[in-house]
């Protein structure tokens, strides 16, 4: 069996070849980083133009790589949810017309639980049941996973994702786009302890949150101090800008692992799975084996040519379709949906619900 998955989420275009041995045949992903280098941040109308653009030279030679034709295809997967509206639309568009075309099924992938199965599809173990913690560009996210197709949402980013902070950060300080490494290559040069910034929820000990827009704002303030917005005036030396850069990693770094260790505690999991972009960062990563070290647990991290968006993730569509989840042809994307596969969640208001034991 052979599937064809689409990764267009976000800014980057992507497709794969993979097989229900978990085979990856062939890959290309398209980043558009250049596009959106002197914005600072992703543009939602450049990035959905690109993807117009480059869709479908990026399932062309996907196909070439992989030595397989259009024919020879039994699924067409595709990333509806969450991302960017008009990033989505295009994937689910190019997906929709090749089940047409060819009479296969398609299948719905969602893009947080594609990044935890990253790590399964790269060790090539079981790590389910796990708590899974998705942190990137966008989302900043624990769940409860007792199989592949089950996500239980434990907590999230009230306000700020981790890899937007880190973005922001970036900007302040003149690192430059993107802002996780930037920043992580500044931090190398820093004391972490140099700054006492705040990390938001941590001592709480019930609450699986995470906030990181009062923590971007204390670095704004050790910058340019309260009422003082003109960037443009503030020099920094090599040396302070080092310092602020890592001890605002290590704050953030201190809240991903405080509350991911909390997780594997509250529900007494033993498997910890971590994907993502902000996932790729190596404090964060020795952080992460330092305490799953102390605290016995298993720990699954996606290889760093899988934390960024790309469609290899999106081979979590063999066990949908081995579980008979198709989708019809009314599919629609669903840009700010984070699904779960029970009634746990958060609520209208976005508080915590009890976590499932």
């Amino acid at each position: 069996m052979k599937i064809l998955t689409l990764e267009t989420t976000c800014d980057e275009t992507a497709a794969a070849v993979v097989t229900d041995r978990l085979e990856v045949l062939g890959a290309v992903v398209a980043s558009q980083d250049a596009l959106h280098q002197r914005f600072g941040g992703v543009v939602p109308e450049i990035a959905s133009r690109a993807h117009v653009e480059r869709i479908l030279p990026v399932i062309d030679e996907t196909l070439r790589r992989a030595g397989v034709g259009l024919r020879d295809l039994d699924a067409i997967a595709v990333a509806n949810t969450p991302g960017l509206a008009g990033s989505l639309l295009i994937g689910l568009s190019a997906a929709k017309s090749l089940c047409v075309a060819l009479d296969v099924p398609l299948i719905a992938v969602n893009h947080l639980q594609a990044h935890i199965y990253a790590c399964k599809l790269a060790s090539g173990e079981e790590v389910f049941p796990c708590i899974g913690l998705i942190v990137s560009g966008g989302h900043s996210s624990l769940y409860r996973c007792p199989g592949p197709l089950d996500f239980d949402l434990l907590g999230g980013t009230i306000d700020d994702a981790a890899g937007e902070a880190f973005d922001k950060v970036s900007a302040m300080l003149g690192l430059g786009y993107p802002g996780g490494p930037a920043i992580e290559r500044a931090a190398a040069r820093g004391n972490p302890a140099a700054f006492a910034f705040p990390r938001p929820f941590l001592q709480d000990r019930q609450r699986l949150d995470f906030s990181f827009s009062g923590l971007k704002t204390a670095v704004r303030y050790a910058i340019a101090g309260p009422g003082r917005l003109d960037f443009s005036q503030i020099r920094l030396t090599p040396e302070h800008t080092a310092d602020l850069a890592a001890s605002f990693q290590e704050a953030v770094v201190d809240c991903l692992v405080g509350k991911a260790i909390l997780a594997l505690e509250l529900t007494g999991e033993r498997t910890l799975c971590v994907g993502g972009g902000v996932a790729a960062n190596a404090r964060l990563r020795q952080r992460l084996q330092e305490e799953a070290t102390v605290k016995g647990v298993r720990l699954y991290v996606a290889p760093l040519r899988l934390c960024t968006d790309n469609a290899v993730m999106a081979a979590i569509a063999v066990e949908r379709y081995r579980a008979g989840r198709f989708e019809s042809l009314e599919l629609d994307v669903e840009p700010g949906l984070v699904r779960t596969s029970r009634a746990s969640g958060t609520n209208a208001a976005g508080a915590s619900k009890p976590i499932p034991r």
